[in-house]
């Protein structure tokens, strides 16, 4: 799939889903969210939450002059009925932020699908001032016990799928290098395994359409959640490896001040 056609499958995808990686997360045992805020909560100035879905880490951060931006239309009408702002449409390359004016950002899940990444880096390190804050959140390939990599196996098999087709596959355990060839200093990089509580067929429906598969069909999907809510009718648990990694931003040579609008 190229970027433009990978693009497309995206803005579709969350019109037509929106909130559902908050409610994904909704399955696990703790929050993911909550996890991803921990290196954020004592900005008190301007933090940009990129690609912000629903803005589920809007109350996590209360004390932060907090922006969403997502370019999804159906995520941030989302995000209004809940009452969280403010939020602005704009692609992740072209942020609406004036160079230096963020104290943080925050990526949740995003990093691995945002095309082209290096220009989203770019823009990243151009909105963060000097020292700012970047904590990004993001599947982790590695971390799966024996069991836990059969399990997930098992959940591929039922969609006739070998792996979700992300365009950044190494901005998921290669991350922290990735960004350090941005021009970032990686601050930590940690791996944290939460489980995914599959009890409900609901919970296995939820898996589904939570998955990046542009190929997969309807009846594909619909097959795949019957045999895989047999499968899960005990209570199970799938293991859910993340990564969170925290970095700060070098001064932008070059950079423009005020080449953007504020937000």
């Amino acid at each position: 799939m190229n970027e433009e056609d990978w693009r497309r499958f995206l803005g579709g995808y969350h019109d037509a889903r929106p909130g559902i990686t908050e409610r994904f997360f909704g399955l696990v045992d703790e929050s993911p969210y909550a996890w991803l805020a921990e290196p954020l909560r004592p900005v008190t100035g301007t933090v940009l939450d990129l690609a912000c879905g629903s803005a589920p880490l809007r109350a996590r951060l209360p004390d932060a002059r907090w922006i969403g931006v997502d370019a999804s239309a159906g995520e941030l009408a989302a995000a209004a009925r809940l009452g969280r702002g403010p939020v602005v449409r704009a692609d992740a390359t072209a942020l609406p932020l004036r160079s230096a004016s963020a104290d943080a950002v925050c990526a949740s899940m995003c990093l691995p699908v945002l095309t082209p990444l290096p220009q989203v880096l770019g823009e990243v390190r151009r909105v963060l001032r000097p020292g700012g804050t970047l904590a990004a959140l993001v599947p982790a390939q590695s971390g799966l016990s024996a069991s836990g990599a059969l399990a997930w196996a098992r959940v591929m098999y039922a969609l006739r799928a070998m792996r979700q087709p992300w365009p950044n596959p190494r901005a998921r355990d290669g991350l922290a290098e990735l960004l350090r060839g941005a021009g970032f200093r990686v601050r930590s990089d940690q791996r944290r395994v939460f489980a995914l509580r599959l009890d409900t067929p609901d919970a296995v429906a939820l898996l589904v359409d939570g998955l990046y598969l542009p190929r997969l069909s309807k009846r594909r999907a619909q097959a795949a959640k019957q045999a895989l809510a047999a499968w899960a009718s005990s209570g199970r648990r799938l293991e859910l490896p993340l990564r969170r990694v925290v970095a700060e931003s070098f001064a932008v040579s070059g950079g423009r001040e005020g080449d953007r609008p504020r937000a």
